[in-house]
């Protein structure tokens, strides 16, 4: 009966018969169907829109001549990777324009498992934001590293239904998918039968191989790199994200590849965008100024937001101004800098001026603290040993999460790696959920750090503890810190700690607000740089990409360095 009573209440507003509950007066609305824009008001009873046209409301909100877009979407979004709390996410995106995510909680699942799924789903529903979870397929990400958890196909079934998941998360093991292993198959059958949407990652992926992999009924990718890449993704029936994150940006590069054949098929998303970034660049919002600065037409850039992101993943009734859809509006002041004036979500004002109109209750949860459990680790354990003088080195390539495969020549004492005189330093990964005892080693070049060492629990995707530096002393230092506050970040100088950030929860996520957090984030951060991290690096977040055996060239896990391209360990001796 309250369906009906609803209803009879939208029909009687859009008809004009009644007042509505809320008017938006005077607004030029973007129509993402057509491509134009009408000026007038929009009507809304409780949370949906039912009337474009001239209407009074019982409560009514002037936008003086400004553009009114459907409410922005990302459609693919770690939670984790901002490092904030739900609750504390809400009120820093929905002043920007962003009403509602695709979240997958891949992080959090490989250190606390469906619990920390959980986790995210209900501290979520505690906040205005739409939030869908994508139950996290790979977990661990490939069988060659030590995750706090395995979600494999029996957990996949049990979960896929539970209330509040949407879909299966990015399917990252695409060699298990396009060689058709069992388990594989047996994943993404799961979510064939429930009738969920599969998001992709698919680097490089073509041809064939792209073919087998999209059998798999995946539909989504993030990672495309290249025009050429794209064009073959789409071709071939998927949706393609155009991505603006933190460490990962290709929107200004991708915006060259929007045509008006193809605009249909592009979707956007962060990815992993951290709090800082949010805090002063924007989410969503700012994907579209990228965009419009690269030649994209802004109504493009507003149906790749909205109604496009919706119609990938069956978001019925979202993703446009229109009657019986969501009441999600953004009041922007033009079409160029997307700047939020307001926002409404499901019909009530929630932001204003760049400023939440609400406040959440945080949502406690014991399962996902105290997540660092390590074998006392020592000195010694960061000695690098060699068989030649010629060693394989990760080279970083800023602003990319790739990195590149080179050899440099080292000296070598009693076998030991010395890179004392060179730029080169250690990278070592720590397992830290079972206590396994496992210390993956290689070296990197192009990071600049001097003096000391960096470490964190922020390692994707398995989220052990990776820590960077010059000296055994000060990486074996950084190490014990990190155990000591259960997990964050810090940076050590000299063997000494110099300052710490804990992440109380799965050593992922802060329980400060945004505020707070920035400006320690921001003072540890200048402290990395005074110790000659390299200014276009972001010294935490580079670092936390160098464990994602997923991404070309070559990385690094608890059971040691590992080639991409081949798909398998490596020694550090180079190739001859």
């Amino acid at each position: 009966m309250n369906e009906e009573r609803k209803m009879k209440r939208m029909i009687e507003a859009a008809a004009g018969r009644e007042k509505a509950d809320l008017v938006v007066k005077n607004a030029k609305i973007v129509n993402v169907f057509t491509q134009k824009i009408e000026e007038g008001d929009v009507a809304v009873v409780e949370d949906r829109i039912v009337g474009i046209g001239s209407y009074a409301g019982k409560e009514e909100i002037d936008a003086g001549g400004k553009y009114l877009i459907p409410g922005l979407i990302d459609g693919h979004m770690h939670i984790e990777s901002t490092q904030l709390t739900p609750e504390e996410l809400a009120k820093a995106i929905l002043p920007h324009g962003t009403t509602t995510l695709i979240a997958d909680p891949h992080e959090i699942a490989n250190v606390c498992g469906a619990d920390g799924v959980n986790y995210l789903a209900k501290a979520s529903a505690r906040t205005p934001l739409t939030v869908k979870i994508m139950f996290p397929s790979c977990v661990p990400a490939t069988p060659y590293e030590n995750s706090g958890a395995v979600l494999d196909s029996k957990e996949i079934a049990a979960h896929i239904k539970d209330e509040g998941i949407w879909g299966l998360g990015e399917y990252m093991n695409y060699p298990g998918v396009f060689n058709g292993d069992e388990e594989d198959v047996k994943k993404l059958c799961v979510a064939q039968r429930s009738g969920c949407v599969v998001d992709g990652h698919a680097p490089e992926i073509s041809g064939k191989n792209l073919n087998a992999y999209l059998c798999g009924g995946i539909r989504t990718d993030h990672e495309c790199m290249s025009e050429k890449e794209i064009e073959e993704k789409i071709s071939r029936g998927m949706y393609v994200h155009i991505r603006e994150g933190s460490a990962t940006r290709n929107a200004a590069a991708n915006a060259k590849a929007v045509k008006a054949e193809t605009l249909r098929r592009f979707i956007l998303c962060t990815d992993d965008r951290h709090a800082c970034d949010l805090k002063r660049g924007g989410h969503v919002d700012n994907i579209l100024r990228i965009l419009v600065k690269n030649g994209v037409n802004p109504l493009w850039a507003v149906i790749m937001g909205t109604l496009n992101t919706a119609e990938c993943y069956r978001l019925t009734g979202y993703g446009a101004v229109a009657p019986s859809y969501v009441a999600d509006m953004v009041c922007v002041n033009d079409l160029r800098d997307f700047e939020a004036a307001f926002v409404i979500k499901n019909g009530k004002l929630v932001a204003k001026e760049g400023k939440p109109l609400f406040e959440c209750e945080r949502y406690e949860d014991g399962k996902v603290l105290s997540t660092v459990h390590i074998r006392p680790v020592a000195e010694k354990d960061f000695d690098l040993y060699s068989e030649s003088e010629d060693v394989k080195v990760i080279r970083l390539l800023h602003h990319n999460v790739v990195t590149e495969k080179i050899v440099r020549k080292v000296k070598l004492t009693d076998g030991k790696v010395d890179i004392g005189g060179t730029d080169l330093l250690k990278l070592a990964v720590v397992e830290r959920h079972k206590a396994t005892g496992n210390v993956g080693l290689g070296l990197i070049e192009g990071y600049g750090l001097k003096g000391g060492a960096l470490a964190l629990t922020v390692s994707h995707d398995s989220h052990n503890i990776i820590v960077l530096g010059d000296t055994n002393e000060s990486m074996c230092a950084a190490v014990k810190e990190i155990e000591r506050i259960g997990g964050g970040m810090t940076l050590v100088k000299d063997g000494k700690v110099v300052d710490s950030l804990p992440l109380n929860i799965a050593g992922l996520i802060s329980t400060l607000d945004i505020d707070t957090f920035e400006k320690r984030l921001e003072k540890l951060i200048a402290k990395a740089y005074a110790m000659g991290v390299a200014e276009d690096i972001q010294p935490f977040m580079s670092l936390s990409f160098l464990a994602l055996v997923v991404i070309p060239d070559i990385k690094i896990t608890d059971r040691g360095l590992f080639d991409v391209r081949k798909f398998a360990f490596t020694r550090i001796e180079a190739d001859k």
